[in-house]
């Protein structure tokens, strides 16, 4: 039940991610539109809050105080941004910086949480969560900038990044917690309640093997991550590049018109000045009066 719920925790944080992303490219009228990505937040804090309520039953009947205190935390953490996509679906038109601001109290809250979350300090779950605290610290970086005057498209891809390593590494964790070939040799899983759980390495060596091994893990996230964000960088430079030169070749207007006036007009094209062109006319004139006086036809001007 666990490892099922660390994958559709992941698996929400990634579908939640890609939508936020997708909404910040802005690169089409469906990315534009928020409601897909909070009706996808809706769905998934509602699973969040309802595994949390289960866990918490579940560490009640078992006389699990510390499991009891572990779901105690999160139930606010899920109810936030349960508020935040309620709000934002139903009432599209609250100012943003107050929907910003509820948002910005779960991502410190989930940071908190994992932060002192240290119920067996050495259990190495604890470094799957200090790394953890990477992607949820660059959701609350994004989210105070959009609370204020630098909020733009890029602090919305930056959260979005954020989500999706955030999806990925909950997916890692439970597979690395859960099975024991995803860590070293020598550490068990010592679980007391659903919610309550910690994996145990005999000596010091295997100790310090599975915590490196958790920060490989995690640095081949960061890669897989760059991998993905150029990929879809590349995409979405495409699909804008194509439509801005559409937009530029709409507005494009043909010179026909002009030219044809051009053409119907006559006489020649000259780099002469007019000063050039009023002393040809003086000489031509002067020119004439010199032939007609040989001629013996003289004109008084």
């Amino acid at each position: 039940m666990a490892l099922i719920s660390y994958a559709l925790t992941g698996i929400g944080f990634i579908l939640i991610g890609s939508l936020e992303s997708l909404r910040a490219s802005q690169s089409n009228k469906l990315t534009k539109n928020p409601s897909p990505l909070y009706i996808t937040l809706s769905i998934f804090t509602s699973f969040i809050t309802l595994t949390s309520l289960i866990s918490l039953f579940n560490a009640h009947t078992s006389n699990d105080a510390v499991g009891l205190s572990l779901q105690l935390q999160t139930l606010p953490i899920s109810l936030l941004f349960l508020i935040h996509s309620l709000l934002s679906l139903l009432f599209p038109f609250l100012p943003s910086p107050l929907l910003n601001l509820v948002l910005l109290f779960g991502f410190a809250e989930e940071f908190l949480l994992f932060y002192l979350q240290r119920k067996d300090p050495t259990g190495i779950e604890n470094r799957y969560y200090d790394l953890l605290l990477v992607p949820i610290a660059v959701c609350v970086f994004a989210t105070v900038l959009e609370l204020g005057e630098y909020a733009s498209n890029v602090t919305k891809l930056g959260r979005g990044i954020g989500l999706l390593l955030q999806g990925t590494w909950f997916v890692q964790m439970g597979l690395s917690l859960f099975y024991k070939n995803f860590v070293a040799e020598g550490c068990d899983l010592h679980q007391v309640s659903m919610g309550n759980y910690s994996l145990r390495c005999k000596g010091h060596g295997e100790y310090h093997r599975a915590r490196a091994i958790a920060t490989l893990q995690f640095n081949c996230h960061l890669a897989l991550m760059v991998i993905v964000l150029v990929g879809f960088y590349s995409f979405v430079c495409g699909k804008v590049g194509n439509s801005a030169r559409e937009e530029m070749s709409l507005r494009y207007k043909p010179l026909g018109a002009e030219m044809q006036s051009l053409e119907n007009l006559d006489g020649t094209f000259t780099l002469e000045s007019d000063d050039e062109v009023d002393e040809i006319k003086d000489g031509n004139v002067g020119n004439l009066k010199v032939i007609n006086g040989v001629n013996g036809n003289s004109y008084n001007h």
